[in-house]
Parts: structure tokens; C-alpha cells; sequence
């Protein structure tokens, strides 16, 4: 199957960090006012390198396949290499925050981010550049959970709906430049350039972080760091997420696919074994009975699955079916990014005015109407009438969504466990977002397979052709025309892959508005909806 990496509005609608309060605690900040804009700013910057490392990457993936002469299956690692180890380290790395101090490990992932980042430039061959890409997965693992949990402690509670705000509409802007720009550098100058801008922002965090920060930790930090829990951890996520990044390549049945798989289940059962026992458990699953926590993080999975899972296929819809440029495409969801960094600080304040139930189930209902006007366009459709309806939509969906859905989870748990919420809700949003694009993946190859079968039986193709294709099916819409094909049967052929790609997409994106309803569902069940500034922790006085 064609691979393309994240679509480039997922990395703006992660949620980098989740921090809160219990009730009587985090009223206040230690934090000093004249700090609280600086520690804003280097959570902005240091978020949007991550941001726009995501977005760039997949504009100059073509770019360094030819320049790196890498195969298909090497170009898709140089994106996955930094989603694996970035899932897998999540949670160790807002428990690291939490023990040794979260400004310090968010300087640290800073810096390795930054150096990783030459080195990914530097880089004289594609093996090179996977390593590389490996290490920013650990520097980003260390830096994202912490951007969130800075501003959280510096901020007081009634103020921090309008700071994580903020926040979002900066990040989302540079998330949006991020695939201009990459295109730029790449048509311009070089691939290398790509991963060369981190280093000034790299330096600017740094100095902020600095002269700037003050220091927090979390209650754990007088306790002994959890060992176990971290290797656990890192050994459930990492195993269930490179099974599922692999199976679509090497097949289910395979043994590293199945071995990957086994660590991953055994290691996550292990996780919770262990957990309980520990006296400074890295996941205190007291937690999950905290129902705000559990009913965000349960819709963080389903509806960052919907969108991780469905915009993947969107860039390939446009390109290979439509017929637009690569930089066009990735201007398709800019009206999105428009849309949330214009009604940020208007949706931070939602939770503070209607408590967080409303947002939460209105907002994913939005986005499930967004998700299913994209199921509408047919091949050829103007983007101006096909798609942008659904963007638009699907944008002022997840804008309602996204900031009273961080500072829900928040303020669910006390201010000690920023780095530990922080953790958890990265770790499952981009979860679901790979495990997502692994099972849609599979449900658009069947799509895909039964809609071209029917085209070709209705162009009574030949037992050559139908062969041809049957070896061009796993490139999707980048399917190849037969060589030697008349004028009339390449347009044909053409017509009708385009067309069986448009028949997977609607199953996708369908199925994408179905887990956003489900998302809408779980808030309505499971978020209690008094308002934290009336209520405290979970709604209760």
C-alpha cells in the first residue's frame, strides 16, 4: 500500500500534554505572573518543532527517496522509525518529567531533537537517516509531554483554558506553514534544509528555557523513579505499535509481525501487573476510575483514530485522484488550521462557561458531519465545492474539541501527575492514530479490490489486463497503466482505479464519522458536566 506518512493536520490536533487539578489543589501557581508568557512562548516553539517535523517530513519524503536512492519500504521507515519510538516513550517520558523535573527533560528532548535533527541532515544514506529519525523520536518523547505540563504549572486553573488555547491556534499556524515551507526548501534549496530549521528553534527554546522556566515536579519525585514500569511500558507500546505499522507489509502470519505482537501484549499486561505493586507506579491507575480522565482518554482514542485514520488517505485522494500538485495538496487543510487558530482562544474558554460535557459531545459531532461530506466527492470534484465543505466542517468540529478536551483531562488529575496524564494521553492519541491508519489501510484494499473486480468485469477486460492490475493493487490510485495499452483502455483503466479508490475513501472516511459519534457518545456517558471552577475534580464539590 502507497505510503505517504501522517496527514498534515494530525500532528497539529495531538494533544501534547495533559495536566490539572484536584479540587483545593492548583488554585494557585508558584509560577511567577511576569514568567507565565515565557513559559507559554517555549511551549509554543517547542511544540511546533515537533509540528512542523511532521508536516515537512512527508513534503520532502519523495525527495529523499530519490536522493537517498531508498526503496518504498525504506522511505515509509523514515517516518515510522519517529512515530514508533515516539509512541513507545511517551508515557516514560512524562513520568521523567514528574521525577527529575519537567523544565530539565524538557530541555533535554529539546536538545536531542535539535541534534538529531543535524544529524538526520548529515545523513549520507537512507539506514542513516532511519537512525536519526529514531533519536527524534526520543528527543520529541521527552519534549511533548512536557510542553503541556509547563504551562499547566505555571498557570492557575481559571486561567489555563485560555493559555492551552493559545497555545493550540500558535502551534496549529505553524503546523500549516510547515508543508508550505517544507515544499519551499525542497524546490529551492534541498531535502536537508527540511530538518536543518529545528535548529534555530531548537536554540530560542533553550534560551527561554533558561533565563525564563522556573522548575516543577511532580509528588514522585521524592520517590524512587519505577523501573519496571518504564521498561514495561516501553515494551507494550513499542511492540503493538510496530506490529501494526508492519503486518500491512510483511503480513500478519509473520514472525517478527507475531513476535512484536506478543511483546506488546504480554509487556502491556505486565505494565498493569506491575503498576499495582509499585510504590511509585509510573501510571497510578487510580487514575482510570477517575471518570473525566478515563471518558477523555477514551475519547481521545476514537476520535483521534477517526481523524489519524481517515486524513491519511486524503493528500492520495487528491494527488493521484484529482489530479492536484503535491503543494496544493498540502494547502488543502489550511482552512482548518485557519479555523482553529481564529476560534482558539474563544474554544479554551468553553469548558470555563459550560462546564465540559457540552463541548465535548457537540464538538465530535461537528467533526462526524465533517467526516461525512468528504465521503461525497466523486472523481474530478472541485476542491472549492467537493472538499472544502468538509474541511471547514470537520475544522470548527475539532476546534470545539480540541482545547476542552485537554483541559478536561487537566483537570481531572491532581497537579503532582502533569507529566503522568501527559504521558498517558500522547501515548493514546498516537496510538490510535497508527493503529487506525493500519486497519483502514486494510479496509481500503478491500474496498478498493471489490470496487476495480467490478469495473473491470464491466469493461469485459482481458485475462492479461485483469492480471496486470492484480499486481498493481497494492499501490491503490498509484496503480500503473498496462504498458503497451491502447489510448481507450489506459483511460479506462485509469477511470476505474480512480474510481475504486474514491469507493475505499468513502468507506474510510464513513467509517472515521462513525468512531467520531461514538467519541460524541462516550462524552455524553462518561464526562460529568459541571464546570471545574463550580465543581473541582470530576464535577463533585
Amino acid at each position: 500500500m502507497a505510503q505517504i506518512g501522517k496527514a498534515p493536520c494530525e500532528e497539529t490536533l495531538i494533544l501534547h500534554g495533559l495536566h490539572g487539578s484536584r479540587a483545593g489543589e492548583g488554585e494557585g501557581s508558584d509560577c511567577p505572573e511576569a514568567a507565565r508568557p515565557w513559559v507559554l512562548a517555549a511551549a509554543i516553539v517547542g511544540s511546533s518543532m515537533a509540528f512542523i517535523d511532521g508536516t515537512v517530513v512527508n513534503v520532502a519524503l519523495p525527495a529523499i527517496q530519490s536522493d537517498l536512492r531508498a526503496t518504498a519500504f525504506q522511505a515509509q521507515w523514515v517516518v515510522e522509525s519517529y512515530a514508533l519510538l515516539l509512541a513507545a516513550l511517551l508515557l516514560v517520558g512524562g513520568a521523567l518529567g514528574d521525577h527529575y523535573g519537567r523544565r530539565r527533560i524538557f530541555a533535554i528532548g529539546v536538545g536531542i531533537f535539535a541534534l538529531s535533527s543535524v544529524a538526520c541532515a548529515l545523513a549520507g544514506n537512507v539506514q542513516q537517516l532511519i537512525a536519526a529519525r529514531a533519536v527524534q523520536g526520543v528527543g520529541g518523547a521527552l519534549l511533548v509531554p512536557g510542553s503541556l505540563a509547563l504551562i499547566s504549572a505555571a498557570y492557575p486553573e481559571k486561567e489555563r483554558g485560555k493559555a492551552i488555547g493559545t497555545w493550540s491556534g500558535f502551534s496549529g499556524i505553524t503546523a500549516a506553514v510547515g508543508p508550505v515551507l517544507g515544499g519551499f526548501l525542497v524546490d529551492h534549496f534541498s531535502w536537508t534544509w527540511a530538518f536543518l530549521i529545528n535548529v534555530p528553534m531548537a536554540l530560542l527554546v533553550l534560551w527561554i528555557v533558561w533565563r525564563h522556566v522556573p522548575e516543577s515536579r511532580g509528588a514522585s519525585a521524592s520517590g524512587g523513579l519505577d523501573l519496571w514500569g518504564a521498561l514495561l511500558a516501553t515494551a507494550g507500546l513499542g511492540g503493538i505499535v510496530y506490529a501494526f505499522i508492519e503486518a500491512p507489509t510483511q503480513g500478519w502470519g509473520s514472525a517478527a509481525v507475531l513476535a512484536a505482537l506478543a511483546i506488546g501484549v504480554l509487556g502491556s499486561v505486565a505494565f498493569f501487573v506491575a503498576e499495582r505493586k509499585a510504590r511509585t507506579p509510573m501510571l497510578p491507575l487510580e487514575l482510570l476510575r477517575i471518570g473525566n480522565f478515563s471518558g477523555a482518554n477514551l475519547l481521545t482514542l476514537l476520535l483521534y483514530a477517526a481523524l489519524g485514520g481517515g486524513l491519511y488517505f486524503f493528500p492520495l485522494n487528491l494527488i493521484q485522484v484529482q489530479g492536484y500538485s503535491a503543494t496544493v495538496a498540502g494547502a488543502a487543510l489550511l482552512p482548518f488550521i485557519f479555523i482553529m487558530f481564529a476560534l482558539s482562544g474563544w474554544a479554551g474558554q468553553l469548558v470555563d462557561r459550560f462546564g465540559p460535557r457540552m463541548p465535548l459531545v457537540i464538538g465530535p459531532a461537528i467533526a462526524a458531519v465533517g467526516f461525512a461530506l468528504f465521503a461525497l466527492p466523486g472523481v474530478g470534484a472541485s476542491y472549492w465545492s467537493g472538499f472544502l465543505p468538509a474541511v471547514v466542517v470537520l475544522g470548527f468540529g475539532m476546534t470545539v474539541t480540541v482545547a476542552p478536551l485537554t483541559t478536561t483531562v487537566m483537570n481531572a488529575v491532581g497537579a503532582d501527575l502533569a507529566g503522568v496524564a501527559s504521558g498517558v494521553n500522547n501515548a493514546v492519541s498516537r496510538a490510535a492514530a497508527v493503529l487506525a491508519i493500519a486497519v483502514f489501510g486494510a479496509l481500503m484494499a478491500w474496498a478498493f479490490d471489490t470496487a476495480l473486480a467490478g469495473h473491470l468485469r464491466e469493461m469485459g477486460a482481458t485475462a492479461q489486463l485483469t492480471a496486470f492490475l492484480e499486481g498493481e493493487r497494492s499501490k491503490l490510485a498509484g496503480a500503473a497503466i498496462p504498458p503497451g495499452a491502447d489510448a481507450a483502455t489506459a483511460a479506462a483503466v485509469k477511470r476505474a482505479v480512480a474510481e475504486s479508490f474514491v469507493a475505499g475513501f468513502r468507506w474510510v472516511m464513513l467509517s472515521s464519522a462513525a468512531l467520531a459519534v461514538l467519541s460524541a457518545l462516550s462524552a455524553w456517558l462518561m464526562i460529568r458536566s459541571t464546570p471545574p471552577a463550580a465543581g473541582g475534580t470530576d464535577g463533585k464539590k
